[in-house]
């Protein structure tokens, strides 16, 4: 899933993430522009999982 499909459905891709693991925030999936780095490792913080398995849970939502 390369940036702007992330960014085009950013809103469906977080709200499935919130259900599936409630412990993320807001904050934590907050995509900007130039700081999808930072998001992915907040959410490697949270979830335990590589930059690669996130990347591949996203692109399965």
């Amino acid at each position: 899933m390369n940036n702007l499909t992330i960014e085009g459905n950013w809103n469906q891709v977080k709200g499935k993430l919130k259900q599936k693991y409630s412990n993320l925030t807001d904050d934590d999936l907050t995509f900007q522009e130039g700081k999808e780095d930072e998001m992915y490792g907040r959410l490697q913080e949270k979830l335990g999982k590589t930059k690669d398995e996130i990347k591949e849970m996203i692109a399965s939502l």
